[in-house]
């Protein structure tokens, strides 16, 4: 499977918002930390903004989604 970048958002509660999203409509997807949220809180999870990555076929499809999503 091959990721690729869909947006980064600020925390990991968006993130997982979006990616459910993307699940619910048949969109594989993932999130991980951002170089700039690496190392943020010492090692402890959670904080600092996150990437979304989806697959590469599904990028087009989850660009529409994340653009309707927004306009609500």
């Amino acid at each position: 499977m091959a990721l690729v970048h869909l947006t980064v958002v600020p925390t990991a509660n968006e993130a997982e918002i979006i990616t459910a999203l993307l699940r619910t409509e048949g969109i594989e997807s993932e999130d991980r930390s951002t170089n700039l949220g690496s190392g943020f809180m010492d090692g402890m999870p959670g904080g600092g903004p996150r990437e979304i990555l989806v697959e590469k076929e599904s990028l087009a499809r989850a660009q529409e989604l994340l653009a309707a999503s927004k306009d609500t």
